[in-house]
């Protein structure tokens, strides 16, 4: 990257300059924080390396800049990287499970498919399990489409070596993304019978729709009261909802809407929003539930986050 060694003596020349630099960031604001949200899982992390983009990105020299969306990606992927390998650190003494923080999104993200499964809670958890430099690789080659070059450049390696990176990325995530496809109907009708059972206290229609190996995961940080490791099996998440979580003495409103490109429960106790439901469908049953009430987590989903590709 080339920045710029000084600045023009005509301060018309630098106000010009900047105003092109910031129609060239806006222009691609909402791919860079899908990129970025796509690595790090998390949209306040996005943020933060959104604002380091911009900080380098504004004393680029834009006469050296050949394509600016790649030349954005770039930089972004790299201030990325950083930051997801000292989100690892930081993970590592995480009170119970980590999840993805949720994301209100726009119905129209559904319509593209790889886009909504590549920001989906399940995808997102199975991006986790790769290493960094796999994980930007996958999700420049696989949601983004860059060419090998591009990516080379993002990553600091060599083409050859990112081909081999995608390789084993690819393999890594086919061996455990959703074994069965899922329609947007089917994930809806799911968390319908978990909305029902949570108004009503009625359980069979969920017990029916859940796979016999079902893991449900929570995530209240420490914070808010949490599972605090996967419950694994039908028979022990069938436990779990007779439980009752729900039942306490307060008002609680169940709502359906758009979570990261597909559909979720926004659950609201006494009018404040407690938590997300997400869940992953294969052959139509629930092979995954994901519940975020960690409140830190919880602001994207009180109005809607633009992604994009």
């Amino acid at each position: 990257m080339t920045e710029r060694s000084q600045r023009s003596a005509d301060p018309a020349d630098h106000v010009d300059s900047v105003d092109s630099a910031t129609q060239a960031f806006v222009a691609h604001r909402n791919l860079l924080f899908t990129v970025a949200y796509e690595m790090l899982g998390s949209a306040a992390d996005a943020e933060d390396v959104l604002q380091e983009t911009w900080l380098r990105w504004v004393n680029v020299d834009l006469g050296t800049v050949r394509e600016e969306r790649a030349y954005l990606v770039r930089i972004v992927t790299r201030q990325a990287l950083d930051r997801l390998r000292a989100l690892g650190r930081r993970k590592e003494s995480y009170v119970g499970p980590w999840l993805p923080e949720p994301l209100l999104t726009a119905p129209d993200v559904a319509e593209d498919v790889e886009l909504a499964e590549s920001v989906s809670m399940a995808m997102l958890l199975v991006l986790e399990t790769l290493q960094p430099t796999e994980r930007a690789v996958f999700v420049l080659r696989e949601v983004f489409d860059l060419g090998y070059d591009e990516i080379a450049e993002a990553v600091d390696k060599s083409p050859s070596a990112v081909r081999q990176i995608a390789y084993r990325a690819r393999a890594h995530v086919a061996a455990r993304r959703p074994r069965g496809s899922a329609s947007p109907a089917e994930t809806r009708a799911a968390l319908q019978a978990f909305q029902r059972a949570v108004e009503t206290g009625e359980l069979q229609s969920l017990l029916d729709v859940l796979a016999p190996d079902v893991v449900a995961l929570s995530d209240g940080g420490g914070v808010r009261h949490a599972l605090l490791r996967p419950v694994v099996g039908i028979d022990n998440v069938a436990r779990l909802l007779a439980a009752g979580w729900w039942k306490r003495d307060a008002e609680r409103s169940v709502e359906l809407v758009q979570i990261n490109g597909g559909p979720g429960l926004l659950i609201r106790v006494d009018g404040e929003i407690d938590g997300v439901v997400a869940v992953r469908v294969e052959n139509g049953y629930v092979s995954g539930a994901y519940h975020v009430r960690n409140p830190e987590k919880l602001s994207r989903v009180e109005r809607e986050t633009a992604v994009t590709r």
